[in-house]
């Protein structure tokens, strides 16, 4: 990681993320860690966390692995107060957990569509009621991985569209429920990231990344840690005054409209 941020930024703090165990959200868990977080991901598969637990602590982090669906709130909220015991109360709280499959709505089956709600929605909710009597209070931060689709219509994405858009307004919701305590509460619209699961789904062909790096306004995808980078900077002391508040790492993606992955 570049030096962008104060070595020990996070010292002492404590960060919870949901579908730690891959991706962004692992690059995210282990940038906190990188500066000095605690660190306990969240994943329903126990081999894929064990992995990533092991490949956190290679690198000096302190970090835990708590398996469970952030659909089944019981489970989810017995990751995070074991969470709590071991490392302390939660300072940042991640809810990264999500699905997504390319599927026209005429292909698309009722099961499908609700599994992407539930995930998404139903597990950023459950991630935040649970988490919210054990989160440091004033102080904590809230951190959900969005995407462009909340906003932008996309074909084959109407599943994603409709479940990114009800996260960002329980985000905004959140915000102003929970301002008065000290907590503050920010979406992030990772747009296409090299690397990634969901970009190999929907661009894994060489041409049709191609074709979507030369129409982005920055001609190029982005990187998990440029994702990492600016959760960083929302948790940070720089961003205080920040909340119910949405940002782009996406390249301009946003900007372009809904025909960019269907090219």
């Amino acid at each position: 990681m570049s030096q962008v941020f104060q070595p020990g930024l996070y010292a002492g703090k404590t960060v919870f993320v949901t579908g730690g165990s891959s991706g962004i959200n692992q690059r995210i868990a282990e940038a906190f860690g990188e500066l000095g977080a605690k660190v306990a991901i969240n994943g329903r598969k126990v081999e894929k966390l064990e992995a990533a637990v092991k490949a956190l602590r290679s690198k000096g982090i302190t970090a835990e692995g708590y398996a469970a669906d952030v659909r089944d709130y019981v489970a989810l909220e017995g990751a995070l107060e074991a969470a709590v015991k071991a490392l302390g109360p939660i300072d940042v709280l991640v809810c990264g957990a999500a699905g997504n499959f390319p599927a026209p709505v005429a292909m698309m089956s009722s099961n499908g569509f609700k599994a992407v709600m539930d995930i998404d929605v139903l597990g950023t909710f459950n991630a935040c009621r649970a988490a919210f009597e054990r989160l440091t209070k004033p102080g904590a931060v809230i951190l959900a991985i969005s995407a462009p689709q909340a906003q932008v219509a996309y074909p084959m994405q109407a599943h994603v569209c409709a479940a990114k858009a009800g996260v960002d307004m329980l985000v905004k919701t959140l915000a102003m429920e929970w301002g008065p305590v000290g907590v503050r509460v920010m979406s992030i619209w990772p747009g296409p990231i090299d690397d990634t699961e969901g970009m190999q789904r929907l661009a894994g062909d060489p041409e049709v990344k191609k074709k979507v790096e030369q129409a982005l306004p920055l001609q190029r995808f982005g990187t998990k840690d440029e994702v990492a980078q600016l959760a960083l900077f929302l948790a940070s002391p720089a961003a205080r005054y920040i909340t119910g508040s949405i940002h782009a790492v996406d390249g301009g993606m946003s900007l372009i409209g809904g025909q960019l992955l269907s090219m």
